[in-house]
């Protein structure tokens, strides 16, 4: 069965940043593949184009430009939030509030986001809610290891709007998100 839009799959597969030699950001291994609708929306386009048309069994090995990912890092969203959102009775939560922490939070309407802490000054503290791997190239090879009619249930599933979905893997880099 060739894989199209509407198919249920499983996959495979180790994701290098940069190219095939570089340092491993997940591994998703056969015992808990990562297993989604095709064509529904949920993955990256050009991660699904690349996909499109293999057969059960197939192995795939392709590179992604960081434009045609998760997108080039924006400055915009690099930004400045009052210290204060991060205190309790005047002090800082320094159990949420360090550099390097990524933290989740929500927009003005309603959004969640992450953000990974990037300085923590007197007054401010500058948030990058870019998504982890902006500015990234990613390399992806695996093999599908499933391909299968999906089900009424499955086809119904809404697609969740931005992010990643889960994938149940075991992510060196992506908190256990992936594609």
């Amino acid at each position: 069965m060739k894989l199209e839009n509407d198919k249920f799959v499983s996959l495979v597969y180790t994701l290098h940043e940069g190219d095939k030699e570089g340092r491993v950001i997940e591994t998703v291994e056969e015992a808990a593949p990562m297993s989604f609708v095709f064509g529904n929306g949920r993955l990256l386009p050009g991660f699904e184009a690349n996909l499109a048309g293999l057969e059960d069994g197939a192995a795939f090995d392709f590179h992604l430009a960081a434009a045609d990912a998760y997108g080039e890092v924006r400055e915009e969203m690099v930004i400045s939030l009052p210290r204060n959102i991060f205190e309790d009775e005047g002090v800082l939560r320094s159990e949420i509030c360090y550099v390097g922490n990524n933290v989740p939070m929500m927009d003005s309407q309603g959004n969640r986001m992450n953000g990974i802490v990037v300085e923590i000054g007197d007054a401010f503290v500058k948030m990058d809610f870019n998504h982890p791997l902006a500015g990234t190239d990613l390399h992806f090879s695996g093999r599908i290891v499933g391909i299968r009619e999906a089900t009424a249930e499955e086809l119904a599933v809404p697609v969740a709007s931005g992010g990643c979905s889960s994938c149940g893997s075991h992510s060196s880099g992506c908190d256990g998100n992936c594609g």
